[in-house]
């Protein structure tokens, strides 16, 4: 007969530090730079708003992206007794069903949270929530596909985060131009995320995930990558100059044509190159996100 996992009542309470590991604080830098740029965009002083800034901080951080870490922890956790032994749950140090259940904790925390925070959170932490467990658990794991793992990346890491934090301190619906840009640099983060999918080729076959590398090719993955970073954040600038954000748009573009050069050298050698490639161009591609936000925020009348 299978086997099944103890109850959470037969086993001890995870320890605080075994529970942060398994969130992964380092993956919740990206997630806040793009609320900060929300923030940013919407032109709101934070000293007029901060319990809303402090709670959306809350939510794109430890709540929301913490939250899918646990929930990709818990479903990966027989890979990961291979892969990643050492991890909180296939190490017994967050035993029985304690990942399953602080994953749900998250996900009801966070809900509450953007209750309280207004309507337009509320959403954008729901479909961020829906998300997360979509990614990772079945039956949709959308982990497996090279084009909807990326995207749901891609949408809640930049672009609903963006969106929550120009939603917390407008307290309303961002305008229209915080929505395009967002959606523009969220869609280009799509190239992003397909570079990441560089470092597991082989495996990735061998476990029959369809990462665009693993199907397409690594060469032309990179190559589409690379469109795909680039093409949104030349219509970003477009429209920062007809906006009359001059400043910002020359600040874009240069920003572009360093990532351009720097693509040069990843398409040589994709898998070598990814991780450094990841460490610069990739830090152009979130200070230009910046650049853009100070525009469209009216900081210093740019």
């Amino acid at each position: 007969m299978a086997q099944t996992l103890p109850t959470a009542s037969a086993t001890p309470l995870p320890a605080p530090r075994d529970v942060l590991e398994l969130l992964k604080p380092i993956t919740w830098f990206p997630p806040i730079w793009a609320f900060m740029c929300g923030v940013v965009s919407s032109g709101a002083p934070i000293s007029e708003r901060w319990p809303f800034f402090c709670a959306g901080i809350l939510l794109t951080g430890p709540l929301v992206c913490g939250t899918s870490q646990a929930v990709n922890d818990w479903f990966d956790r027989h890979v990961d007794a291979i892969n990643e032994p050492k991890r909180p749950i296939p190490s017994g140090r967050i035993a029985g069903n304690w990942g399953l259940r602080i994953a749900i904790i998250g996900s009801l925390l966070s809900l509450i949270v953007a209750w309280a925070t207004g309507p337009w959170v509320f959403a954008a932490t729901c479909l961020g929530v829906l998300c997360a467990w979509a990614y990772s658990a079945p039956p949709a794991r959308l982990k497996v596909s090279g084009i909807w793992g990326p995207a749901v990346v891609a949408l809640t890491y930049e672009g609903l985060t963006w969106f929550t934090g120009a939603a917390v301190m407008a307290g309303s619906l961002p305008s229209v131009p915080v929505l395009i840009v967002l959606t523009l640099y969220s869609a280009g983060a799509f190239g992003i995320m397909t570079l990441n999918d560089f470092k597991a080729v082989e495996g990735d076959r061998a476990m029959g995930i369809r990462s665009l590398p693993a199907v397409m090719g690594v060469d032309p993955a990179a190559r589409l990558a690379c469109i795909i970073m680039a093409v949104p954040q030349v219509i970003v600038v477009a429209l920062l100059a007809q906006w009359g954000h001059a400043v910002v748009a020359a600040i874009v573009a240069a920003l572009l044509v360093g990532q351009l050069g720097l693509m040069i050298r990843l398409l040589r050698d994709p898998l070598k190159h990814t991780p450094w490639y990841n460490a610069t161009g990739t830090t152009l591609y979130v200070f230009g996100m910046l650049a853009s936000a100070f525009g469209l925020g009216g900081a210093w009348g740019l």
